[in-house]
């Protein structure tokens, strides 16, 4: 069975909704802000796309339509959707592995007096802090461009997890205090 990384899927599942050509794929990616969450952006699309297309996932045929001549409009095929709906079916109920650099950090901290540890999870919390303005902001906006609700669930989700993670940090940050006294 072929593997596919996550980039890839991504792509498959715009081209599982409509077959579009190279310029229309980044303009739904662009308004999806799927570079936020899919690791996928501009400079990635034509290796990705090659790959696919090796694979026998997707294949293109030339439309006329482009003032620059013949254009490419990618169509996945049936074994691309096949391989994409196993794909999606394993990732929404499998747990993926979670490796953060945090929780390093977190099992070192020892290396490091009180003052300097409460300092480093101030910091920690001033970056969850912006991204928690920066991806209510996106929200708002995926919101306002009647996104399907399936990538409004993304940023929310995402939002829910880093207020969490914020709250654990303060708590935390107690924590270190009083054990330190």
């Amino acid at each position: 069975m072929t593997e596919i990384s996550n980039q890839e899927t991504a792509v498959l599942g715009l081209l599982y909704e409509y077959h579009h050509y190279a310029y229309r794929i980044r303009e739904i990616m662009e308004k999806r802000g799927m570079d936020n969450w899919a690791d996928v952006d501009y400079s990635t699309l034509p290796p990705i796309l090659k790959s696919l297309e090796k694979e026998g996932l997707i294949r293109h045929q030339y439309r006329n339509e482009g003032i620059k001549g013949p254009e490419k409009v990618y169509h996945i095929t049936e074994k691309g959707k096949s391989l994409f709906k196993r794909q999606i079916k394993s990732i929404l109920s499998e747990k993926g592995s979670i490796i953060y650099s945090f929780d390093l950090g977190l099992a070192n901290m020892t290396s490091l007096n009180q003052e300097e540890i409460i300092q480093s999870l101030k910091l920690y919390l001033k970056s969850i802090e912006e991204r928690i303005h920066v991806l209510s902001y996106s929200l708002k906006i995926q919101e306002e461009n009647n996104v399907p609700y399936n990538f409004i669930a993304i940023y929310s989700r995402n939002l829910s997890i880093l207020k969490a993670e914020k709250e654990w940090v303060i708590e935390f940050m107690d924590k270190i205090r009083v054990k330190g006294k």
